[in-house]
């Protein structure tokens, strides 16, 4: 088999190219996003909103059963009712983040089993919601992925500065009196939304490695956000390819293996910026 056939051999068969797809959206979203995730320090909300889905999928399987798209859109509706419920408790209650954070993620995640306990062939049906399943990817289901992330994308463009200063310069955000809570809150569900988007590619157990480790390993090479943001899609864009190729290859779980690829590269320039000091 010579170099082209390697290449490009995997991605003959449809569920493939739909795989290549549906990565290189989830990539690009998790990427912009997590960003800012990463540089406001929110790594914690991260995970604990890919586990406060738990709940939704399990009723939305106990109402629709195994149908995908209905499981999508309870937990999509999961996800920005737990990242507001989140915000407001931080906000009214006066609490830690990290506090109200840890408070709904065990709620949430301890009703999520309590739910899936009372279905007695979750294993088979929502193994992909916990694992991922990025090779089972419908076109209905990438048109969601391609829909929700691009309207991310588009917030985020058009909002960037707002973002930037509610991020970093609460003070300038009074001053040049910004709807502060309002684009919070339009922020928690912007992560709300790319957790949900990105649920069928990584699934839940590692949701947050996608949003985290290709941002964390950007941050090292550079502190200008754009830069990063850049920096960070090419991360996740090659962690997806190269994931995808060792999964078809190797025949190992696609989620693990684009997440471990992330690690790696994490790794290298984390050992690489280490020697330089």
């Amino acid at each position: 088999m010579n170099l082209s056939e390697l290449l490009l051999s995997p991605f003959a068969y449809p569920f493939m190219f739909r795989a290549l797809l549906a990565a290189l959206i989830v990539s690009t979203v998790c990427a912009v996003i997590g960003s800012y995730v990463v540089l406001r320090g929110m790594a914690f909300f991260g995970d604990a909103l890919a586990h406060t889905l738990l709940p939704g999928v399990a009723l939305g399987y106990l109402l629709s059963g195994a149908n995908r798209e209905a499981l999508f859109w309870w937990a999509l509706g999961t996800s920005i009712l737990a990242s507001l419920g989140i915000g407001a408790l931080t906000r009214s209650a006066r609490l830690r983040e990290d506090t109200a954070i840890g408070i709904v993620f065990a709620g949430m995640f301890a009703l999520g089993i309590a739910l899936i306990s009372t279905v007695r062939s979750y294993a088979v049906d929502l193994s992909h919601f916990l694992f991922g399943d990025v090779l089972g990817v419908s076109e209905a289901a990438l048109w969601r992925m391609a829909i929700f992330g691009g309207v991310v994308l588009l917030l985020v463009f058009l909002l960037y500065k707002e973002f930037l200063v509610i991020s970093f310069d609460p003070v300038l955000a009074a001053t040049l009196r910004l709807p502060t809570r309002h684009l919070e809150n339009l922020f928690l569900i912007l992560i709300a939304i790319t957790v949900a988007v990105a649920l069928q590619t990584v699934g839940v157990a590692l949701m947050v490695a996608m949003l985290i480790t290709p941002a964390t390993t950007a941050y090292l090479l550079t502190h200008r956000l754009p830069a990063m943001m850049g920096l960070a899609t090419i991360f996740a864009i090659f962690s997806s390819l190269i994931g995808l190729y060792l999964s078809y290859y190797l025949g190992i779980a696609s989620g693990a293996a684009i997440v471990l690829v992330s690690t790696l590269l994490f790794a290298i320039v984390f050992l690489l910026r280490r020697n330089e000091r």
